[in-house]
């Protein structure tokens, strides 16, 4: 099965993602990264694994479905059965929901359905929360919803500054991210066989 991770920043998940392939944990060939911001470190990282990659400027197309259709074509080109959400800091629209229902996953650092947007961290953390966590889930057409896939807890400890917090979270996602595309990976080849 092949994947496609969207990607808006300094790329450390899509990282986590290309050791697990190269591992032989990941079950799904990662075809390639799609990045909305020219700047962005994840395509010098998909350029020196030798993984396709392109930016697609939002601010080139008359609207959202128009970016999508762009991006759309590429992904057809190259056969993509699912899209990984990595860090992709924009919010996927009709196009693609229509194109890839049921196969496009996210990763979020908290525990849905508390702290959805893109402060997860920041939210939980002054909260004083005893426990947030990383939850992989399929997008739907709201924010942070769509059905769980996979999540799992990291306690708080009371005493962490916002930074110790953002390390345990982020060390909890490059363990779950994985295992959660192997599972919407077998779960979408179930479907498909129906």
């Amino acid at each position: 099965m092949k994947a496609i991770v969207f990607a808006s920043g300094s790329g450390t998940n899509f990282d986590a993602l290309v050791k697990a392939q190269q591992e032989g944990k990941l079950d799904v060939e990662l075809a390639g990264v799609v990045c909305d911001k020219e700047q962005a470190p994840v395509r010098s990282k998909a350029d020196n694994y030798g993984i396709a990659q392109r930016w697609y400027n939002p601010k080139a197309y008359g609207s959202k479905a128009e970016y999508e259709a762009a991006i759309l074509e590429w992904l057809k080109e190259l056969d993509v059965d699912m899209i990984i959400l990595s860090g992709y800091m924009r919010i996927v629209g009709k196009t693609l929901l229509e194109a890839y229902p049921n196969r496009i996953v996210n990763l979020h650092p908290a525990l849905l359905p508390s702290f959805p947007g893109a402060h997860a961290i920041l939210d939980a953390y002054q909260a004083k929360v005893e426990q947030t966590g990383v939850t992989v889930h399929y997008i739907d057409e709201n924010i942070d919803s769509g059905p769980i896939i996979i999540q799992e807890p990291v306690a708080i400890d009371p005493g962490w500054s916002l930074e110790q917090l953002e390390s345990a979270v982020h060390a909890k996602e490059y363990d779950l991210f994985y295992r959660g595309i192997n599972q919407a990976a077998k779960d979408i080849e179930a479907r498909s066989q129906k």
